[in-house]
């Protein structure tokens, strides 16, 4: 287990104690449905349900002996409760009380992830509207393509949060199952009823079929889902640490006063929170890659899913939560640095506004490959003699036969590239109420 990172409530969740403790609701559960049906005494199942308890360090003095947790467990508890625990966990196998017992904790667990989605979710919609006008080179490749604004890059970090948060919640569904249908899931010794009595009790769907174990296809995609969303943390990371270069200089992650950078260097702010979640979501995508190893067992079962669970479903959580902390922390104490924005913006000396003049060109009547021509030709000679690109369009000859300086002017007017960002927030947040309103960094109308 991931112990320096782990929150008190997610390491609660997966405790040794959290872990007996939900065994124990099983299987009083079990005997409260069996005692319902008549299958053990009344009195039995109180006693389970009243006097059954368990001391860790007792079970693990009886493990050494019997090399087996669950035998080990219910002896524990039989000291507890006395003659009645005869009938405890009557008719069961241990994976009717571990799977089911360890959907709650999933389901648990998920709860807790979904909580953190929610609240990076509102940290990411703030600062996308307190930037949703500031200017910014886009780039691909690495290179300046056009501009766009610091806004709709959060903006689209958000949508794709919302995604993360519909992938956990059918992931959630899927794992909140349970079984107590046996040691090859025939219900050879319980009827089904007792099944969907102690599922009902527990808030889970009964398994339709399975064998000794729930089929750990559902446990690979919640590896599945937390493994995805974590490589949306590390997106987000390392789009952070590439606009944090110096050479760049557009945003860094929060520096706290007394922090250090470098035990060498004194001056360096280094983007090591980002860092640290690109590295853990590697962590994340292994251990799914585990959850895919677990599908395939012998024949009804065999444990060697078992151990592999027992590191890499605390871990993946445990992980993950603390990147979603993280992460959220970084996004609203995230500095920005309009002025850098704009000054890298315009480093490029206008070309990124090549492929509007193209159009405009194009709009006039000259085919798309002359426009093309004209276009690359001035893009060029603003690169090789550091020229402004706009200043050589209104002296070239064939570009101001067709378009006027007014049109020239227009072309790169950023109130104009920007025109619909408005309505991309509109899909991404919903309606806003006053748009204009946003405290964000405003695009002044030419560059």
């Amino acid at each position: 287990m991931i112990q320096r990172y782990t929150h008190p409530e997610m390491g609660r969740i997966w405790s040794e104690q959290r872990k007996y403790e939900t065994w124990l609701l099983v299987e009083s559960a079990a005997a409260d449905a069996m005692a319902a049906a008549g299958i053990v005494p009344p009195e039995a199942a109180r006693d389970i349900r009243e006097r059954g308890a368990f001391d860790i360090a007792r079970i693990e003095e009886i493990e050494q002996v019997t090399q087996h947790d669950v035998i080990a467990f219910t002896t524990a508890v039989a000291e507890k409760v006395g003659d009645s625990a005869r009938w405890m966990h009557f008719g069961m196998t241990s994976s009717d009380v571990i799977d089911t017992a360890q959907a709650l904790q999933m389901r648990e667990a998920c709860d807790l992830i979904l909580k953190d989605l929610a609240q990076l979710s509102d940290a990411i919609r703030d600062r996308a509207f307190e930037h949703r006008m500031t200017p910014m080179i886009g780039r691909t490749h690495g290179v300046h393509a056009e501009p766009m604004t610091l806004g709709l890059k959060l903006a689209l970090w958000f949508a794709e949060v919302q995604r993360d948060i519909e992938r956990v919640g059918r992931a959630r569904a899927v794992v909140s199952v349970g079984k107590l249908s046996g040691a090859v899931g025939t219900f050879a010794h319980l009827p089904p009823s007792i099944e969907a009595d102690v599922c009902a009790k527990l808030g889970l769907a009964p398994a339709p079929v399975a064998s000794q174990v729930v089929q750990r296809d559902r446990h690979a995609e919640l590896l599945a889902a937390l493994a995805i969303t974590a490589a949306s943390l590390e997106k987000f990371a390392l789009e952070i640490r590439g606009l944090q270069k110096t050479e760049i200089g557009e945003i860094e992650e929060p520096f706290a006063k007394g922090q250090k950078g470098s035990s060498a260097m004194p001056h360096k702010r280094n983007p090591i929170g980002c860092e640290q979640i690109v590295g853990m979501a590697r962590l994340i995508r292994g251990n799914c890659h585990a959850a895919f190893e677990n599908i395939a067992l012998w024949h009804e079962r065999d444990i060697s899913h078992s151990s592999v669970e027992r590191v890499i479903l605390p871990d993946s959580f445990i992980a993950l939560d603390h990147m979603l902390r993280r992460m959220t922390r970084i996004v609203r104490g995230m500095v920005v640095y309009p002025d850098r924005m704009r000054e890298n913006l315009e480093r490029s000396r206008g070309v990124v506004f090549s492929g509007t003049v193209l159009l405009e060109l194009a709009k006039k009547g000259i085919s798309r490959e002359q426009a093309y021509e004209w276009v690359q030709r001035n893009a060029m000679r603003s690169f090789h003699e550091q020229r402004d690109f706009k200043q050589l369009l209104l002296a070239d000859a064939d570009v101001r036969r067709v378009l006027s300086t007014a049109e020239i002017e227009l072309a790169f007017d950023l109130q104009e590239q920007f025109r619909h960002v408005d309505h991309v927030f509109a899909r991404v947040f919903g309606p806003v109420a006053d748009a204009g309103s946003a405290t964000a960094g405003t695009a002044q109308s030419r560059v």
